[in-house]
């Protein structure tokens, strides 16, 4: 199975686009009560990336509370999307507008397409992310569970392969992980699920299958307990990684006893 990663170092990082990450989880900036609350989930998660919905995040306006004096851009790694654009153009022209207000180059592209399910609409996608890597973007890209537009994708020159593990903010975990298993062992690049989790089994789950990081919003910020859940999250995504390196026992149809019964007095 294709890994982009070196296992024999001390440390496992994550590598998108030649950047190298200590945390596998990617944590988004919405639907949290107040910044300081998303930034004390940040701590708490471990990741050193989030996540940003240029469209809807205050980045400019020092008339109100703004993002970055709560999380400092300096610290950790900003990754613009797209969220809330249904076209090919708005998606272009959000990212630009990212990269003149903060210089990032690093983005998540996602062009939806029916209001009531927000799944990718991968025509769209596909003709958004062409435009942007031509334009010297380095695109991580939110994309359906679909194997071919997968390999499309990264034959395009996408950095990251992001496929949906349920629609977005549905909380119902992976729902298709055939697809999600056949997407990564075809992938040489990083493949992170990103939409769907609802709690910490369905991130150790993506990572079981050998997902190289998780991206997760809602499952934190509407959890009763925010930063409890970061906490929770950040173990997950270290134990389904771990278990997924260790390689699991295979499964049986009956019982095989964890004492042999030959030779038994």
């Amino acid at each position: 199975m294709p890994d982009n990663h070196d296992h024999t170092s001390s440390q496992d990082v994550l590598t998108v686009a030649g950047r190298s990450f200590n945390s596998r989880l990617i944590i988004g900036t919405g639907k949290y009560k107040t910044y300081a609350e998303n930034a004390a989930a940040l701590t708490a998660s471990g990741a050193d990336m989030v996540t940003v919905a240029v469209r809807r995040v205050n980045l400019d306006n020092p008339d109100e509370p703004m993002l970055v004096d709560f999380i400092d851009p300096k610290a950790t790694t900003y990754l613009p999307n797209t969220a809330g654009c249904f076209t090919g153009e708005d998606a272009v022209r959000t990212l630009r507008l990212a990269r003149e207000a903060g210089g990032w180059d690093l983005v998540k592209l996602e062009v939806l397409s029916d209001p009531k399910h927000l799944y990718p609409d991968m025509e769209e996608t596909m003709r958004a992310a062409k435009l942007l890597i031509d334009d010297g973007f380095e695109v991580m890209v939110y994309c359906s569970d679909d194997p071919v537009f997968a390999r499309k994708l990264e034959d395009l020159g996408c950095c990251a392969i992001m496929p949906l593990g349920a629609p977005i903010g549905s909380g119902l975990g992976i729902q298709n992980p055939v697809n999600i298993r056949l997407i990564v062992e075809q992938s040489t690049v990083p493949v992170i699920v990103d939409a769907g989790v609802g709690t910490a089994s369905d991130a150790a789950i993506a990572m079981e299958l050998g997902c190289d990081g998780v991206l997760m919003n809602t499952a934190i910020a509407e959890a009763k307990d925010p930063i409890r859940m970061a906490r929770a999250m950040k173990h997950a995504v270290i134990a389904g990684r771990e278990a997924y390196l260790a390689g699991r026992m295979p499964r049986k149809k009956y019982a095989d006893p964890s004492s042999p019964l030959a030779g038994l007095i």
